[in-house]
């Protein structure tokens, strides 16, 4: 004969099991204390008091899981990957742009030299002299 303590255990153990399999029923999915307890429909202190093994077992579980249920182990792998791609892709933008900013200063200064050229050759007459010797 099933007693209220091990239908509250048996709830627990599914709750546990539910919540590393990503698939929570009655909480947000979050491997915590309360969210174990709503998922497994009782009070908290039920768990840290009566049941103290399952909610250790439960923190056990959820730190070799590193704190992510088993299935979405894959998604942090790809958030991971992701992170680094996006790093790389920030200093490679970084270093394009220092490229950009010494490539505006040098148009900028051969720009400059071009308008002084340009100014000098003006002030002289446009008009070029034959040579008079005729051998």
């Amino acid at each position: 004969m099933a007693t209220d303590r091990d239908a509250e255990r048996e709830a627990i153990t599914a709750a546990i099991q539910r919540l590393l399999d990503g698939r929570p029923t009655r909480s947000t999915g979050a491997l915590t204390t309360l969210q174990l307890a709503a998922e497994a429909g009782v009070k908290r202190w039920v768990l840290t008091h009566k049941h103290v093994d399952l909610k250790e077992e439960s923190v056990r579980r959820k730190s070799e899981a590193n704190g992510i249920p088993p299935a979405f182990q894959h998604l942090r792998a790809r958030a991971v990957d992701a992170e680094a791609v996006a790093r790389t892709l920030r200093e490679d933008n970084d270093r394009l742009r220092e490229r950009v900013a010494v490539y505006a200063q040098v148009i900028h200064e051969l720009r400059t030299e071009l308008d002084r050229r340009t100014d000098n050759n003006t002030q002289r007459s446009p008009v070029r002299g034959l040579p008079t010797s005729v051998t």
